[in-house]
């Protein structure tokens, strides 16, 4: 492991929490993929599946903030294990409707459960925000790892999700799931000593983070780069299934999560230059480019390669969004901040997914990749609208000659005051 990497896990219990968070964090990339699997085995509709992938995101985008508002306040232990109960115990109840037969509308009903699922990545990146307070570079570092966590997440998840939907049983994909979360959420909470101390009701003054004023422009970006990934998980699965190896689909997933991955692991290692949203804005221009290549693509081969380089871009947008969260609210609703990164990556998921369904059924999945490129500009042009208003918080401006490094923290004259 190289010297960034290594410096940040000196800190004691910093290996078991961020582990943790790898095994809750599965369902990242496992429940939507899954769902939609299952229901495409089960009834060969991709419009309901898309439709319950759909419900899901957007239940979660209305329900992972107010966790991680109460997870600031009260803390992580009291509010992730009942939060992860409802998730565990919809996701059972969806698979045993689906194994018997049940009507749609119970399958909906359990979606908008699964959407309690907490944030562990937000929970996990809190801890390493907590730790490394006051060292940029530690904290970039870490939040590089995180990132590559994160596509390792969805490196596997899909393949074992669609694996076991597809060899196994069609519930298989979900129900690892459900148990992923579970093992989670326990292993994370059981480790107190790195948990954020929760901010007391008086200094949640102030509202929502959604008040700092960057927040909505950062938020209607990441809708538009969430219905990217959760148009081309569907729509890869139908190219799959149209050429007759829908259980390859698993793998080209893998090697648009590979590409973020390598990207990540390179972009810990190096201090970027600019500001912090420059670089957000370069990344998002360079993800909309990269999403033109999969509407040339013919067979499965050329697909993977074009999401391989799609992938690239990921990782360094998604680590620099969380640099502009730690500059954008304030300390005491910084998991909630983190959320709302989520939240929007959700609801753009659910709405990707929901139109990639219905343009796959009535035109192919082919001409569909046109939903993610249409999304990936859109999210260009917001970016660029609202690119003035990516402003820290008051807490975070200058003190006393400091000054911003780029990276969204400030330092000062006597090296006291640093990153959230």
């Amino acid at each position: 492991m190289t010297s960034p990497y290594r410096a940040i896990f000196a800190a004691p219990g910093s290996r078991a929490f961020s582990a943790a968070g790898l095994v809750g964090r599965m369902p990242l990339s496992m429940l939507g993929v899954g769902i939609v699997t299952m229901i495409s085995q089960v009834t060969g509709q991709y419009g309901l599946a898309g439709a319950l992938s759909a419900t899901t995101g957007l239940s979660g985008a209305a329900a992972g903030p107010q966790v991680s508002r109460l997870v600031d306040r009260y803390g992580q232990a009291r509010v992730l294990r009942p939060a992860a109960a409802v998730t565990v115990l919809s996701v059972l109840t969806l698979l045993a409707a689906v194994k018997t037969g049940a009507p749609h509308w119970l399958y909906f009903v359990c979606a908008v459960g699964v959407g309690a699922t907490p944030s562990l990545g937000a929970m996990v990146r809190a801890r390493w925000a907590a730790i490394h307070r006051g060292t940029p570079e530690l904290l970039h570092a870490a939040y590089s790892f995180e990132s590559v966590v994160d596509e390792i997440v969805f490196i596997l998840g899909p393949i074992l999700s669609i694996g076991l939907c597809t060899v196994w049983f069609a519930e298989a994909g979900p129900l690892l799931a459900a148990v992923f979360l579970g093992a989670g959420v326990l292993l994370l909470t059981a480790q107190r000593s790195t948990e954020p101390q929760p901010h007391p009701r008086s200094q949640f003054s102030g509202g929502s983070a959604l008040r700092a004023p960057g927040m909505p422009v950062l938020i209607a970006v990441f809708v538009g780069v969430g219905a990217v990934f959760g148009s081309v998980d569907v729509i890869t699965l139908a190219f799959a299934d149209e050429r007759g190896h829908k259980a390859a689909a698993s793998l080209v997933l893998a090697t648009y999560a590979l590409g973020s991955c390598l990207a990540g692991l390179v972009f810990g290692l190096v201090r970027p230059r600019g500001t912090a949203p420059g670089r957000f804005l370069l990344g998002v221009g360079l993800m909309a480019v990269s999403m033109i290549p999969p509407l040339l693509v013919g067979n499965l081969v050329f697909l993977a390669v074009a999401l391989f380089f799609s992938g690239l871009t990921i990782a360094p947008t998604m680590v620099t969004s969380m640099n502009l969260v730690e500059r954008l609210v304030p300390r005491a609703r910084l998991t909630e901040g983190m959320t709302w990164t989520s939240t929007g990556l959700a609801v753009g998921v659910a709405l990707g997914a929901a139109l990639a369904g219905r343009m796959t059924d009535a035109h192919g999945a082919s001409t569909a990749f046109a939903v993610p490129a249409g999304a990936a500009f859109l999210a260009v042009v917001v970016a660029v609208l609202g690119y003035r208003r990516l402003r820290p918080a008051p807490e975070r401006k200058e003190r006393r000659g400091g000054y911003d490094d780029g990276h969204g923290a400030v330092d000062t004259v006597d090296g006291r005051e640093g990153v959230a």
